[in-house]
């Protein structure tokens, strides 16, 4: 048989495969054939010529276990019938001393291990000394490949087998090590054989695990440097393996808290440390935290991350040290466990290992430094949510370690950024409260090591999660942190980008931070005008381009501030002021407005303005509110140049005029003549038109201080605007404009006629006139007869005419 390691390709492993399992089939046969006979010499002979294939160094470690199953289902065969015969009266100590001169090493110790395992099960007396003898006589195989399955073979078949039963000591005495020694000495002297303990199963596993990781580890250092990569894939498969052993140590039910902290962890730590290769140390390490219980963890937490800070250099410390955090969290949350013991400060463990594992490791990546740290942050938050200066330390930690590794800036682009970004989410959607994030001190300097792009998008998922939950900001200093944290979206930045931002985007954010201005609310309106000053300082150095989206609901804010005032005037002695002092703030603030060179916007907000004046009836409120509506006529005329805009402007200006009633003759009188004036003097006729037909309202249902908040009802005034309108109208040279608007001036008739104005009938000319434009307009426009409404002669009724 070949024993020279040799490179296959794929069709040479299944070449080689096909060919053992005939060998395997074939003897297997003969083996079951001479047992059915009761040769058991010839079968064993048959067995240990099956078993010889597993001394091939040709097969893949894949291809290899495919014949290791095989096998050791065959040798199932052979050990129920050895137990079967032995049940009978056949001596196994005779049989244990036979195989062992089988010729060749390999199906030497696999029959050793098959009638040891049946000895054990006819005699559990000598069990301790069986299994110490078996895992001893393995170390005569040292391939890696033959003596990985071997070592597994010896465990698979003992695991039902093991003693797993307390030592009998004194009363009252603890079980501890000076006691273990002393019974197992008192049984060996007495005996020199007994059936063992937990301890000699601990020992037995421990001493096959150790033996295993050596041969595990040393397939690294076989072969030509060329095939690493290779190799590592082939001990990846295999590391199943060796993990079997810590599975069976934690399914030993007496191995309990103090055992596994004075003998299995260390034993287990002292393998994986010591052997120095990064796949084992890193695969046992994880193997370690998923196979034995939580309670076992908590107890060992120092141990386990002092050896963490021991391993290769090329281990990913931070998988190890976060599968640990994240399993001790949820067990922290099960409502069916105990949780934490109040004598075990969890966070501070793992802080201060954690700490201590950053400092030995250099050449750790800042990724994986930040990753620890959103472990933590999520310990913290699950294990102790109320510990608020937990989470706050995690965040200073993160800031020592970017100022030690002298980083100034993260691109937003970078792996460290996308976990930056992970670890200031996490506080943010566990409270999502934003008062309680600006509690964390360290929050905004972790955050200023982001570049433009990265602040940006973490100030909008800020401000986006406050407005989901709603989050009132109730006081000035609070204000002023809070938009200091996200000033990237209130002001130009100095490392801000030179080129345009899209303006979807742009409108997004900024409208994201008016909707967020709604939220700087204080139940203390003396408090509520310092908060808008406040946010009026930081949004008015937004620039042009940010402060037509932010400082209209500053003013609308500070509107609704003067009602407030109204509403307590009872309890405040000094309203009046404050309200006095509330408009000159709204005015200042529109001004700057139209410093940016906006006209329709400030307009608008100068009306509302004077509506809001009119309304609070605080001293001198009517100078205020003729103020601003001088203000925005000022804005009409100065700034507004499109027809369009115009008409919409003077529509505004005249509404705005109608509802309000707080002014007296001297004021109203000049602003409804302007209003008048500005109507007539529209660039088109349609214009003028309409215009002059809206300020016939303000002679009917405009109001004043003279009509004691009654509508004035000047019917003469009001036939003197229509008639104006229906002269402007008349001039109007497109056919079908000029219809139209006789049809628009024939409503505004019919509605003040139907209001009461009794000078509407009384003016025959010029609804004859009237009537001849429309027919005339209509005979021109359309040859087939049409059914007008028309006012009759009288001007009382109206009659259809048939045409």
């Amino acid at each position: 048989m070949p024993t020279t390691p040799m490179l296959s390709s794929t069709e040479e492993q299944e070449k080689l495969l096909e060919d053992a399992l005939s060998i395997v089939k074939a003897q297997a046969f003969q083996m079951k054939r001479c047992l059915d006979k009761n040769k058991l010499m010839d079968g064993l002979k048959h067995a240990s010529n099956m078993l010889g294939e597993l001394r091939t160094s040709l097969l893949s470690p894949k291809s290899y276990y495919e014949l290791y199953m095989a096998i050791s289902d065959e040798m199932g065969h052979l050990e129920l019938y050895l137990v079967d015969e032995f049940t009978k009266g056949r001596k196994v100590a005779d049989l244990y001393e036979l195989v062992q001169y089988a010729g060749n090493i390999v199906p030497r110790l696999y029959l050793l291990v098959t009638v040891g395992v049946v000895y054990i099960k006819s005699n559990e007396s000598c069990r301790k000394d069986i299994i110490k003898d078996l895992v001893e006589m393995c170390r005569g195989v040292q391939h890696p490949l033959r003596g990985l399955f071997l070592r597994n073979y010896l465990l698979q078949c003992t695991r039902n087998i093991l003693p797993d039963a307390e030592e009998e000591v004194g009363s009252g005495k603890s079980l501890g090590e000076s006691h273990i020694r002393n019974t197992q000495r008192h049984l060996e002297e007495s005996s020199g054989c007994g059936s063992g303990t937990i301890q000699d199963s601990m020992d037995f596993i421990l001493l096959n695990f150790a033996e295993m990781n050596k041969l595990w580890v040393r397939m690294q250092h076989q072969g030509h440097s060329k095939d690493r990569e290779k190799r590592e894939r082939e001990r990846q498969e295999l590391r199943i393996l060796v993990g079997t052993n810590l599975v069976r140590l934690s399914q030993l039910e007496c191995v309990d808290v103090e055992r596994f902290k004075k003998s299995v962890l260390p034993g287990i730590l002292e393998q994986a440390v010591s052997c120095k290769d990064a796949i084992a140390q890193e695969y046992l390490m994880e193997c370690l935290i998923q196979v034995f219980p939580d309670e076992f963890h908590l107890q060992t937490l120092n141990s386990f991350l002092q050896a963490c800070a021991e391993l290769h250099q090329s281990v990913n410390v931070k998988n190890i040290i976060i599968a640990l955090i994240d399993r001790l969290a949820l067990f922290a949350q099960r409502e069916d466990g105990p949780g934490i013991p109040d004598n075990i400060q969890l966070f501070d463990i793992f802080s201060e290992q954690v700490a201590l594992v950053i400092q030995a490791r250099q050449e750790m990546p800042a990724e994986d430094v930040v990753a620890l740290q959103v472990s933590l942050i999520n310990l913290a938050l699950k294990c102790y949510p109320d510990k608020v200066d937990y989470v706050d330390k995690v965040l200073e930690t993160a800031v020592d370690v970017f100022q030690k590794l002298g980083i100034e800036t993260i691109d937003h682009n970078t792996t460290v950024a996308k976990e930056l970004a992970k670890l200031l989410k996490i506080p943010i959607d566990n409270y999502n409260n934003l008062i309680v994030v600006l509690q964390l001190q360290h929050f905004q300097p972790l955050m200023d090591y982001f570049d433009f792009t990265a602040r940006r998008n973490m100030a909008a998922y800020l401000i986006e999660n406050a407005l989901e939950h709603n989050v009132l900001i109730p006081t000035q200093e609070q204000v002023d942190q809070v938009l200091s944290v996200v000033s990237t979206l209130v002001t130009d930045q100095r490392d801000q980008q030179q080129a345009e931002d899209d303006p979807e985007d742009f409108a997004e954010e900024q409208g994201l931070m008016g909707r967020f201005i709604h939220l700087l609310q204080s139940e203390s309106p003396d408090q509520q005008y310092l908060i808008l000053n406040t946010a009026r300082k930081h949004f008015g150095a937004g620039g042009n381009k940010r402060i037509k989206f932010t400082l209209p609901p500053i003013i609308f804010a500070a509107y609704q501030l003067a009602f407030q005032y109204w509403e307590i005037r009872e309890q405040d002695e000094k309203w009046e002021k404050k309200c006095q002092k509330i408009f000159q703030f709204c005015h200042q603030t529109i001004s700057a407005l139209i410093k940016a060179e906006l006209a329709e916007l400030p307009l608008r907000l100068f009306l509302q303005g004077a509506i809001a004046a009119g309304i609070v009836a605080f001293e001198n409120h009517e100078s205020v509110a003729y103020e601003f509506l001088s203000q925005a006529f000022s804005l009409y005329e100065d700034e507004i140049s499109d027809s369009k805009a115009q008409l919409a402007a003077i529509t505004l200006i005249i509404s705005t005029l109608q509802q309000m009633s707080c002014f007296g003759d001297d004021n109203y009188e000049p602003l409804r003549t302007q209003c008048a004036l500005a109507a007539s003097k529209l660039l088109k006729k349609p214009d003028q038109c309409r215009g002059v037909c809206m300020v016939a309202h303000l002679f009917w249902s405009g109001k004043n201080l003279a009509s004691k908040g009654e509508e004035l009802r000047d019917g003469k005034r009001v036939v003197e605007c229509l008639k104006k309108a229906l002269k402007i109208a008349n001039q109007c040279m497109d056919p079908a404009a000029q219809v139209q608007l006789f049809v628009e001036v024939l409503n505004h008739y019919t509605y003040f006629y139907e209001k009461g104005n009794d000078q509407v009938c009384a003016d025959s000319r010029l609804v004859s006139l009237k009537k001849l434009e429309i027919v005339v307009t209509y005979s021109i426009m359309f040859v087939t007869p049409l059914e007008l409404l028309v006012f009759s002669d009288n001007g009382a009724n109206f009659e259809p005419v048939d045409w």
